[in-house]
């Protein structure tokens, strides 16, 4: 059987500084702007950045027990936020209603591990990606001879397990036709249940699945540095706000020429 290290996660493009992190229960209202306002100016105006986040998705955005927030996407936004003059105002949503309240205006950018998919685009820009990052198996470990393929999941003996309202679940759906599906409704349990012989597979991100075999001994990421499905992580933006994407992007860019970006990833993925 084979354990993955974080070196199989490919970065690519990016940025970020890491700090503290600022939790709010419900987002402020933005300031009254006129037609075609930026969010580039709106939220300097305010001087809080509200960011939607499920904040079950480690390494990305994970919500602690004591209400605050971790990760390698909170850590970013911590130092966008400083950029922009900015407190981060953390929103809690979930995988189903990251887009809708997006685009409902119930915060000014979405972050915790987003997968790029041109559904999510026809709705929504994107930053630059930063992370390569494909689809994983991650079974226990005396399994993982027999998950190293679509089909060889797609059996009718397999129980897939997979979390509701993202791109996990649309990989599961289109993938796995004779499969046995089960849809479990809290990511953060989801490990639990293939570790208690409840479900044998989980895909998800390689990063998380590198991740989730750290925490939980007796769970292995299968080749992750082959992934199922290619896929790129970035941060949803608003739909047609072009400043505000454009310094994003700049933002991204310089994070990862200074190192900023690296010593994140470093922080936890190493």
């Amino acid at each position: 059987m084979r354990h993955a290290s974080s070196s199989t996660v490919v970065t690519s493009f990016v940025a970020a500084a890491a700090a503290a992190v600022v939790l709010s229960g419900c987002a402020s209202a933005p300031p009254a702007a006129g037609p075609g306002a930026s969010h580039l100016d709106t939220v300097q105006k305010a001087a809080v950045l509200r960011i939607c986040t499920p904040g079950d998705y480690r390494p990305f955005s994970f919500q602690k027990a004591d209400a605050s927030f971790e990760g390698i996407d909170v850590d970013l936004m911590t130092g966008f936020s400083a950029s922009l003059g900015a407190k981060p105002e953390w929103v809690k949503t979930t995988w189903a209603n990251l887009l809708p309240d997006l685009a409902a205006g119930k915060c000014d950018i979405a972050v915790g591990g987003v997968s790029v998919t041109t559904d999510r685009q026809k709705r929504a820009f994107f930053s630059a990606p930063y992370m390569v990052n494909g689809k994983t198996p991650i079974a226990r470990c005396a399994d993982v001879a027999k998950y190293q393929s679509v089909a060889a999941i797609d059996q009718p003996s397999t129980r897939v397990i997979f979390n509701p309202g993202g791109s996990n679940e649309r990989f599961a759906r289109t993938n796995f036709k004779q499969a046995r599906l089960t849809l479990h409704g809290e990511n953060v349990t989801i490990f639990d249940e293939i570790l208690a012989n409840r479900a044998d597979v989980f895909v998800t991100e390689s990063a998380e699945a590198i991740t989730q075999q750290k925490l939980k001994p007796g769970l292995c990421a299968v080749n992750p540095d082959k992934p199922l499905q290619y896929g790129e992580m970035a941060w949803m933006l608003p739909r047609d706000d072009v400043a505000f994407k454009s310094y994003v992007d700049q933002w991204l860019h310089l994070q990862q020429a200074g190192g900023d970006f690296q010593r994140v990833m470093d922080r936890w993925l190493k």
